[in-house]
This record gives structure tokens, sequence and C-alpha cells, in this order.
């Protein structure tokens, strides 16, 4: 079956996002590779497509989501045997790939790590400074992370078109692997002690904000080679975290043209 249009409901007015419906539709969609955000799959399926769709899903990682029969209906009224995939509208890329060709060129590579960045919006807005700031590519979870939609497309200004965004099965492991090649972890927390504009930003750096809720994991804070906090003075002491990573990726930049 063809590829559709899906009006995502959100606070202020509806989007588009292209989905695909229909088991087998969705099995050649996996199969061919193509960028899915999530599979919506209906609660109680029937027993022998759910068969022949877990089947073609054996050693993928896709974000899956078990949903009542309305919500599927919500999205289309036509035969959608009980799944429906919500395609990406960029392809993502894989960050060793990025990070050996920006080494090859002779580059400095500049990557912004998202570490559960769940609200599409914030994802937008901070993909738009980064882009404007000079980042080579933006890597995020596979799963428990905002994923490029035409949301956070719209949100970034297009940005998203522009910059490249690369999926991991494992934050930890991808940026263990950066590391390894060459590039600093700055892990950006307010737990750290070190203050923002005495931390060295200068060349091959990888940059690590946290969740909205709780910030960056321990385990990535104790892998990353230095953590780094931003001042302030205010009783709240807390940043919208797309207001921390422009002010993050900004002190790159200002440290780079001086």
């Amino acid at each position: 079956m063809r590829s559709s249009k899906y009006d995502g409901k959100r606070a202020n007015k509806p989007v588009k996002e292209d989905f695909i419906f229909g088991v087998r539709s969705v099995i050649e969609a996996i199969k061919a590779g193509r960028a899915l955000n999530k599979i919506l799959i209906q609660k109680g399926m029937q027993k022998d497509l759910f068969l022949e769709l877990k089947e073609a899903l054996k050693g993928e990682n896709h974000q899956l989501q078990f949903v009542p029969s309305e919500k599927l209906d919500g999205i289309t009224d036509q035969n959608h045997q009980g799944v429906i995939a919500l395609v990406a509208p960029v392809e993502y890329g894989k960050i060793e790939e990025v990070v050996e060709a920006l080494l090859e060129e002779g580059k400095k590579p500049f990557i912004l790590a998202l570490d559960r960045i769940t609200d599409v919006r914030n994802f937008g807005a901070i993909a738009r400074t980064a882009e404007c700031e000079g980042v080579d590519a933006i890597l995020i979870p596979s799963k428990g992370s905002a994923q490029v939609t035409a949301d956070a497309v719209k949100t970034s200004a297009g940005a998203l078109n522009r910059i490249k965004v690369c999926k991991t099965d494992s934050l930890k492991e991808s940026l263990f692997y950066i590391q390894q090649c060459g590039l600093r972890l700055v892990a950006c927390t307010e737990k750290s002690s070190v203050p923002l504009y005495e931390t060295n930003l200068r060349g091959s750096v990888a940059v690590i904000m946290g969740s909205e809720q709780d910030g960056i994991t321990s385990d990535l804070i104790n892998l990353a080679d230095i953590s780094c906090r931003i001042p302030m003075r205010g009783e709240i002491a807390s940043l919208n975290v797309s207001v921390a990573a422009g002010m993050v990726l900004y002190e790159k930049l200002r440290q780079e043209l001086h």
C-alpha cells in the first residue's frame, strides 16, 4: 500500500507526517531499510499477521508502540491490518561513518550528543542552533528520544534538512567509539564544579546535553573527558535544554574565533 499523510495532533495545530500502513507494506519498508521513527501495532492484532511482522523485526531495533485500534483508525480509514509505520522525513546517518569521513577530510569533528531529549520542539530548536554554530552531526538514541518528525523539522526552521542526524542503539558505545577516534567528550551538567567559560572546547569535541527531566546519565558523565556547568545566579537555577545547548555551542564558537 502506498504512503499517505498523518495529521499528528499537538498542542497548537496539526502537522503532517508520512506513514505506511498494512503488514506487508511495513515489512517491505523494514527490509528496504527505510528510516522509520516508530511502528504502531494494534493490541490484539491478528495472530498470523503479528507473527509475520515479528519475524521481519528480528535483528532490528525499531521503536514499537502497542496501541488500541481506535488510534490506528484515527490515522487512516483504510485497511491498516493493525500496523502503521511512521516514516522519518530524513535519512538517519551512522555516527561512525560521519566521524571517519570528517577525519579523512582533515577536519576536526564537532558532534552534539543528546541524551534522551524527548520534547520534539526542544529537539528542533537545538538542531536550529546546532546548524548555526557549525555542528557536524547530532547523535541521538534509537529509543527514548525525540525523533526527526515533521514538527521537529518545522521547529528547526529546516535545519534538520541540512545537518546530519545519527541514531544509535547504544549512546554510550557510540560515544566511546568517537572518543577513541580522538574527540574529547564534554558533558554539560549542573553537577560539575567547572564553569563553562573555563572549559576548553576547541578542536575535535563531542558535547553531551542531558534530558529535560534528569540531565545526563551517570554512565555518560563518567565516560566524559571533562564536565562543565553553566554559571547561574537566579533562584530557579535551571535552564531549558535548548537554551542551555545554545549557550554551550556559542561558547565553543567564541573560543575558536578568538
